[in-house]
């Protein structure tokens, strides 16, 4: 299987993202100090950011890894295939990006990104370019990025939860 768009890699340096897609860029502050970091940085690698947000998922893979393959649930219906194609596990950043595969509704990219500034304020940004790639995504059209716009709000509560988490320890 290959990726249903040209761009990928493209959510991985916060650029530009490319034109021809609806482009969604969401960054807040989810929490504060090391601890409350490494729980969300976990958490967006090991899936359970997904998990937290009513996803059900499943991967190749227990961690995200160039190349690992992540199918998430939603409703119990609708099956969303993406491969992992960039991975960050640094000291003061850590996330991946992953792209659609043949059977996504949309074609695009998607990343997740926790961030420690130098206040040790928790940054966590998701970032996203998508255009529909499926007839019923095409035919939702605003319902379509309505939708895309409340998974990305259960990232964000996600992360806050995984910070917080680390904090109630």
């Amino acid at each position: 299987m290959s990726f249903t768009y040209p761009e990928v890699g493209a959510t991985r340096d916060g650029g530009p993202l490319p034109s021809g897609y609806h482009h969604a860029r969401v960054r807040e502050r989810v929490g504060h100090g090391r601890a409350a970091f490494t729980a969300v940085v976990e958490g967006v690698l090991t899936f359970g950011l997904h998990r937290g947000s009513g996803l059900r998922v499943e991967s190749s893979e227990p961690r995200a890894a160039q190349g690992v393959r992540v199918t998430s649930t939603m409703a119990g219906l609708l099956r969303i295939p993406c491969e992992v194609v960039w991975v960050l596990d640094e000291n003061r950043r850590g996330g991946f990006g992953y792209g659609t595969l043949p059977g996504h509704p949309a074609r695009g990219e998607e990343s997740f990104v926790a961030e420690l500034d130098d206040h040790d304020d928790v940054w966590f940004t998701v970032t996203a370019f998508s255009r529909p790639g499926a007839w019923y995504a095409r035919l939702g059209g605003p319902l379509t990025r309505a939708a895309q716009a409340v998974a990305t709000r259960r990232y964000v509560t996600s992360a806050r939860r995984l910070a917080a988490s680390a904090s109630d320890g």
